[in-house]
């Protein structure tokens, strides 16, 4: 019965926005997961995936986990990735959020120079090789690969037994 009602209330947005608008509102994100689990165990699970992978977890509440790792492709280079979960509870269990932030670092050099004064001659200033570098930020994109968020999604759904502890005998 409230499958109609809700379809019936449904008719005349689909009538404005066509078939396409339909394909719209049915289409599932790549940035979700809805799990039929508690929200607490979807998140635990989703930080016990982070975890595994070397991430660096920070809990912020109960609904929110960020994680960070930093890759080195190149040794003048360095990529941070940065994902954030949100789990959110329904009236069917849970829906967690993801997103990853990905950000670029390249490794320049300071250039400086040391200059000579001598009175009544003039100024010499010469360039003076140094090997400091500093990283610099020179990129930052939010990772929208669906095959990347498929790929953590079935981790924390593989997790699912992982967090049940043995019992005792």
């Amino acid at each position: 019965m409230k499958t109609e009602v809700r379809s019936l209330r449904l008719l005349p947005l689909t009538a404005r926005l066509g078939l396409a608008g339909l394909a719209l509102l049915i289409t599932e994100s790549p940035f979700q997961l809805h799990s039929e689990q508690q929200y607490t165990k979807v998140c635990e699970q989703g930080k016990r995936a982070l975890l595994s992978q070397g991430y660096e977890v920070e809990t912020l509440n109960a609904q929110t986990i960020r994680g960070a790792k930093f890759f080195q492709p190149q040794p003048d280079q360095q990529l941070q990735l940065k994902i954030s979960l949100v789990c959110l509870g329904s009236r069917k269990g849970a829906t967690i959020y993801a997103n990853a932030l990905q950000t670029r670092y390249e490794l320049k050099s300071n250039g400086s120079s040391t200059g000579l004064s001598v009175a009544g001659i003039g100024s010499v200033s010469l360039p003076w090789p140094t090997d400091k570098g500093t990283l610099v930020k020179v990129g930052e994109e939010t990772v929208t690969d669906p095959d990347f968020y498929q790929r953590l999604f079935f981790l924390i759904e593989s997790l699912e037994d992982a967090d049940e502890a043995p019992s005792a005998q």
